[in-house]
């Protein structure tokens, strides 16, 4: 199986576990940026060269053998799982994507025809009932997760704990885990333990958002589009990423986590 989802610098100064929709955009730049002292043009995830990355053949061997003598710094990042799954909604059903065409291809309209989904219009900028098609998008997540129907899950509302297993089973350690609600304080925390060609400020560094502007703004404050249900749904799809990241199920407004991930926990709870 390997290490699907990861990515390391030319330098093997760093190693990271990719985990959609939790700043991968903002950390693939920083990597790239930490080796060449420039930023990629274009998206990172477009990115074939000036970094290693799982997808691209030659770079597997480099990648196993790194992380299987533990031989970098490893790290990744998670994100309250309420904002996550509501972030994939507004960008991966509701938007247009980078092509200029819907994501999936024919993904919006099965949902629209079996789920009952609206999604703004052709364009995603006309006015809709947000909370129903998003809880109505909630019920064919967790059916592609629990079932794999009508369709396999998708890896943008796939439970994080799932992607970052991957790396933990196949011989990876992780680090650090640090939270995309605590950005610039956990991202600070991988740059100040590993050596990088190019300086890194923070504060100066742009938010890459590869899904800014693709879909409609969410109109409501985020609890709003949770009813008793949602959270059940929302329970029994991400229990572990809850459990594991320390997030607070009970209060969906309250995006911040309620702890520091232990990573001794992680490994032997996702290493199994």
């Amino acid at each position: 199986m390997g290490f699907p989802g990861t990515w390391m610098t030319e330098s093997e100064s760093v190693v990271y576990r990719v985990v959609p929709k939790c700043a991968c955009s903002t950390i693939g730049q920083i990597m790239f940026y930490s080796d060449h002292g420039r930023f990629f043009d274009g998206d990172i995830h477009d990115a074939t060269d000036g970094m290693h990355k799982w997808a691209i053949e030659a770079s597997q061997p480099v990648i196993e053998r790194n992380v299987k003598t533990h031989g970098s710094y490893a790290f990744t990042c998670v994100r309250n799982p309420y904002t996550r799954i509501l972030s994939s909604f507004f960008d991966k059903i509701c938007g247009i994507q980078r092509n200029g065409k819907r994501y999936r291809g024919n993904l919006v309209p099965l949902l629209i025809q079996k789920y009952g989904i609206e999604v703004g219009g052709p364009d995603g900028k006309q006015e809709f009932d947000q909370i129903k098609s998003f809880r109505r998008f909630l019920l064919f997540a967790r059916d592609t997760i629990r079932w794999k129907k009508p369709m396999e899950p998708d890896i943008h509302w796939s439970a994080m704990s799932g992607h970052i297993s991957t790396f933990i089973v196949n011989g990876g350690r992780y680090n650090n885990i640090f939270f995309t609600e605590k950005f610039d304080e956990g991202m600070q925390s991988v740059l100040d333990d590993i050596k990088v060609k190019h300086k890194v400020d923070l504060k100066t560094i742009p938010r890459f958002n590869e899904s800014e502007g693709h879909g409609p703004k969410r109109a409501h404050p985020v609890e709003d589009y949770f009813d008793d249900l949602s959270m059940h749904l929302v329970w029994e799809i991400y229990k572990r990423d809850f459990q594991l990241f320390r997030y607070d199920f009970e209060n969906p407004g309250n995006k911040m986590p309620k702890g520091p991930v232990d990573l001794d926990e992680v490994h032997a709870k996702l290493g199994k």
